[in-house]
């Protein structure tokens, strides 16, 4: 079977040349893909639907993203600027994910090649997050019954803080935070499980840490899987404050994806964050999640 992989031209938005994020690294990933034959061609998403977007984000900060209307203040909360491009971005990155979701469904792996925002929350956005796809695309699933007990599982080097304050009323979402505890966001909230590390914390002790989690997660039973692979874990990160390799990172993403995947569990991945130095290793690090996915479908 084929990895089903979401990908749209516009994940590519147009924001300010000194803008720190690497917002180029969406159509390289997409390109490095096909080239290396990982994929073979994309599914392309739609925007997502006012309605379904309803579930986890305030009709009025919706409609400010939708209308260009967020302050000033709240835009440079985010990151970007609201224009056109960053809110058609917007809104099909979060369909990008819904669309995953339900070929997870069918396939038991899929992957998003954007996705993972996961520091916007119910009435604003923050750290390059505008809308939250894997809060979305949870209530999604679980209003149309196609899931009852979701586990939103968070390797990105941030803490997940708006999945977190999203569902922290929820008993049907777990949200696992395994994170850098002296990197951003500096208030933490509090998920349903969250394993701080300490700085420049390297593979062994990481793979080791993570094992332990994965053992006890594994005794609840999950029927629904999200993945927010951020690789900002790597050592050459410029915000990640961690020390993981190339192997630490293949290996990590090889260890979630068969513990579940042999598990009959559906697991949707998405991308998370990734700032290395290297433009082109960030690209094939963010690779690694679909490759180790397309190899064990």
């Amino acid at each position: 079977m084929e990895l089903p992989v979401i990908n749209h031209p516009d994940y590519v938005a147009k924001i300010n040349d000194d803008n720190k994020f690497p917002i180029k690294k969406f159509g390289a990933l997409a390109n490095h893909l096909l080239e290396t034959k990982i994929v073979q061609k994309f599914h392309i998403p739609k925007e997502c639907s006012i309605e379904t977007m309803k579930t986890s984000h305030s009709l009025k900060y919706i409609n400010d993203i939708k209308n260009k209307t967020l302050d000033f203040k709240a835009q440079k909360k985010i990151g970007f600027p609201i224009n056109d491009s960053v809110v058609r971005r917007s809104f099909v990155a979060t369909g990008g994910t819904v669309l995953a979701s339900k070929f997870a469904l069918e396939s038991r792996l899929s992957c998003n090649t954007a996705g993972g925002s996961h520091h916007a929350t119910f009435n604003y956005g923050a750290g390059y997050c505008v809308f939250n796809d894997t809060a979305v695309a949870a209530n999604y699933l679980k209003k149309k019954g196609y899931a009852k007990k979701i586990l939103i599982l968070d390797l990105d080097v941030h803490q997940g803080n708006g999945n977190s304050e999203i569902f922290q009323k929820d008993k049907d979402v777990l949200t696992f935070s395994m994170h850098c505890a002296s990197n951003y966001p500096a208030k933490k909230s509090n998920s349903d499980i969250d394993v701080e590390l300490q700085d420049n914390m390297e593979d062994r002790e990481y793979l080791n840490i993570l094992h332990k989690n994965l053992k006890e997660l594994n005794k609840s039973n999950f029927d629904f899987v999200f993945y927010i692979a951020g690789v900002d874990v790597h050592f050459n990160d410029r915000l990640g404050k961690l020390k993981l390799s190339d192997e630490g990172i293949d290996k990590r993403d090889k260890i979630v994806i068969e513990n579940y995947f042999n598990k009959n569990v559906p697991l949707c991945g998405v991308l998370g964050g990734g700032y290395n130095k290297s433009f082109d290793k960030l690209v094939e690090l963010h690779s690694l999640l679909h490759k180790n996915c397309a190899e064990i479908i």
